[in-house]
């Protein structure tokens, strides 16, 4: 079973890595950098234990719709240092940044 569901994290990885779709970064005039996409940073690091439609499984919470719930600070507080069984840090500086403000964007 744990080899199934292995196998089905990673072949979701695969495919949504593979589909990427159009360029969704935004360049900040300011620095000439490109800011991080929020959105592509958490279907990477977050799928693997929220679900590939961030429609939570087992332990852990749905995200789809975590912003009605929590506000961008909070959701930034989490990354940061974790909650339950999520430990912090798993993204860091500005992509936690980005992927707080992404989820907060989802109700």
């Amino acid at each position: 079973m744990k080899k199934a569901m292995l196998t089905l994290v990673f072949g979701s990885a695969i495919f949504l890595a593979a589909c990427g779709g159009g360029d969704k970064t935004a360049t900040n005039n300011n620095e000439g950098t490109t800011a991080p996409d929020g959105e592509a940073i958490a279907m990477k690091s977050c799928i693997s234990c929220h679900g590939g439609e961030l429609q939570g499984q087992g332990n852990a919470p749905a995200l789809n719709d975590v912003g009605s719930r929590l506000s961008e600070e909070e959701l930034l507080d989490i990354i940061n240092n974790g909650r339950g069984n999520m430990p912090g840090g798993l993204v860091k500086g500005a992509d936690a940044e980005a992927v707080a403000k992404w989820l907060a964007s989802q109700k």
